[in-house]
């Protein structure tokens, strides 16, 4: 059955409101505050890092975020990205949000405020938004159309089965992506010891020695990224080539995580791309300072401001993935990139950053132990993507009121 509409905010515990603006210059204490980059980043925010920025008493009473609240992007550089809408699920800490941003506060003896978080992620949803997008020099919304939007209204019992039922899935990937993060930490931090720190196992028994690029343990030796790995360039139209053929852009590619889980299509774009192959590193080169780098969990195409590294051999496999996603190597990337507005990484200098590498045994058991960590973190993106495509499947029909709620069965 189809459910009353009614203007959003009808179902407002308070006006809509927009946003802090604080200049640069006085960041860097205080309180915690969401800008575009959480917005985007996190569709459920659970107080994630962020910028900190000083309130008075007066303005964090009117500017403050509480659990439950829904924002919405006031203005994008894309078009799609206007009215892009996130809810607050966790605030242990006082936190604000910037002027780009718009709050929603929803009266919850009306209404659930994760059912419109839901809808509002729907196509329907989204594209009701998007008919009050303005296109000017960004594309943005106003609060006062937002409010004038109409909505569907559930009695409050079904929206909140609703809640709980879409809630499941994203809860199970929220935990998938936690088990992600403890990989990649435990990855870098085993990279570190080995080949930073040279506190590898039996390493109190091999002493340090002199070398070109001073102390190094006994056995190992000095090399080049350039002798372990290459970029391949297999450049390709996306029109010579299937339109479903996975597409990954710098957008698609998360800040410092080794785990690509989104990718649009190839027939979402029409310039030259590079192909790539399943285990191949993937590495962001404009602005290479963002940290985009990562391992590919599919056969696909990519941005050509993405360099695509392949190492020369399997067993450098680890070594290859663990130096260029490393803090260190991203650094040496920004310093000699070139450009000044959008800088760019050069692959023919960072092939002359210097690797220490172990003997054949050692270089053997850490690209083993490394490789079985890459296994499981896309046996986690295969879990996420079945868990985000069942709950898409779910999100119309559910919200529509197609489907009769009382026969889905949370167990």
């Amino acid at each position: 059955m189809r459910w009353p509409e009614v203007p959003f905010e009808d179902l407002y515990s308070a006006p809509s409101r927009n946003g802090l603006s604080r200049p640069k210059r006085v960041r860097g204490q205080g309180f915690k505050m969401i800008n575009m980059g959480e917005l985007f980043a996190y569709d459920r925010i659970a107080d994630p890092p962020m910028e900190l920025v000083p309130m008075t008493p007066d303005e964090i009473e009117k500017y403050r975020v509480i659990e439950g609240d829904l924002l919405f992007a006031r203005q994008s550089l894309v078009l799609e990205g206007a009215g892009k809408c996130s809810i607050i699920l966790k605030v242990p800490q006082t936190t604000t949000f910037e002027s780009h941003l718009i709050r929603v506060r929803l009266d919850e003896s009306k209404v659930d405020p994760t059912f419109y978080y839901y809808f509002f992620r729907s196509s329907e949803g989204k594209s009701r938004v998007q008919s009050i997008v303005m296109q000017v020099a960004a594309a943005g919304i106003r609060g006062a159309d937002l409010a004038k939007l109409s909505v569907p209204l559930p009695p409050l019992e079904h929206q909140r089965k609703i809640a709980a039922i879409l809630s499941a899935y994203d809860d199970l990937i929220d935990n998938n992506n936690r088990r992600i993060a403890i990989l990649e930490e435990m990855v870098q931090l085993l990279y570190r010891e080995w080949f930073v720190h040279f506190r590898f196992p039996g390493h109190e028994s091999v002493p340090m020695v002199e070398s070109e690029l001073g102390l190094i343990p006994e056995g190992w030796t000095w090399s080049t990224l350039g002798n372990v790995a290459s970029e391949v360039r297999r450049t390709v139209q996306p029109s010579d080539i299937a339109g479903e053929t996975p597409y990954i852009g710098l957008a698609h590619m998360p800040r410092r995580s080794i785990t690509l889980s989104e990718w649009g299509r190839a027939d979402e774009v029409s310039s030259t791309k590079l192909q790539f192959k399943t285990g191949e590193i993937l590495f962001g080169k404009i602005r290479p300072y963002f940290h985009k780098v990562g391992v590919a969990p599919v056969d696909g195409v990519c941005s050509s401001d993405i360099i695509v590294v392949r190492p020369s051999e399997e067993r450098w496999m680890a070594l290859t993935l663990c130096c260029v996603s490393s803090d260190a190597f991203v650094e040496h990337a920004s310093q000699t990139s070139q450009g000044t507005k959008m800088p760019r990484a050069d692959w023919n200098l960072l092939v002359r950053y210097p690797l220490a590498v172990p003997p054949e045994s050692q270089l053997g058991w850490f690209n083993e132990t490394v490789g079985a960590v890459v296994d499981l973190l896309l046996n986690f993106i295969a879990k996420n993507i079945v868990l985000r495509t069942s709950r898409d499947i779910l999100l119309p029909n559910i919200l529509s009121g197609e489907w009769d709620i009382d026969n889905i069965n949370l167990a």
